[in-house]
């Protein structure tokens, strides 16, 4: 019996649930850590306290890179919003829709290089915009490419990528479109939310011009 039991195989499982479970377990047999090695790739055998604090350092480079990262995109956001407001006040202070169309198309170029913005009104006899309004814009967005005729109908000429949306149906069929030389400055997994927040006043101006 006692031979049996001595053949048996660890189960691996169960001593690495005792260990997390028990994480003083080291502390009560401090030469345990000492005694034991495990293979390293570049220096060979490492005892444990050396690969814990090889572990620990690596974990805090990935803490660094994630705060770095998420303070980008704060600052990015912040820039974003920034030029959100003062776009609005720009656009609210517009007098006709003659000069809103100017303050937003040169807001949006001027900030992010895009080459073209439009509002475009979509009527059902043009078939080539009643396609586009039924095919890319009837969800709401479209971000992402375009079709050689789909981008001449829209903007004159070939673009790289855009971004559509509708606006609502008290302003008719009207297509809030912006275009980039940039095949991949648009793309299907973008975040809509200055997108979304310029259509809304468009939507709230549109009708009272």
């Amino acid at each position: 019996m006692m031979a049996s039991l001595q053949q048996a195989p660890f189960d691996e499982m169960l001593i690495r649930e005792y260990l997390l479970d028990n994480p003083d377990f080291f502390n009560r047999y401090p030469e345990l850590l000492v005694a034991m090695r495990v293979p390293h790739a570049e220096r060979g055998a490492v005892s444990l306290v050396e690969r814990r604090q090889e572990l620990l350092r690596q974990r805090v480079s990935l803490l660094e890179e994630e705060i770095t990262s998420l303070m980008n995109i704060a600052t990015h956001n912040e820039k974003i919003f920034k030029f959100n407001t003062e776009l609005s006040f720009k656009m609210l202070a517009s007098q006709d829709l003659g000069e809103l169309r100017l303050v937003l198309s040169e807001g949006l170029k001027n900030e992010f290089g895009f080459s073209h913005v439009r509002l475009i009104t979509v009527h059902d006899i043009d078939s080539e915009l009643a396609k586009i309004w039924r095919h890319r814009v009837q969800s709401g967005y479209y971000f992402g490419r375009l079709t050689q005729s789909e981008s001449k109908r829209l903007f004159g000429s070939e673009v790289g990528s855009v971004a559509l949306t509708k606006l609502s149906d008290e302003n008719g069929q009207v297509i809030f479109a912006i275009a980039s030389n940039d095949p991949t400055h648009f793309h299907p997994d973008m975040d809509s939310l200055l997108f979304s927040q310029l259509r809304r006043l468009l939507d709230h101006m549109l009708p009272k011009m």
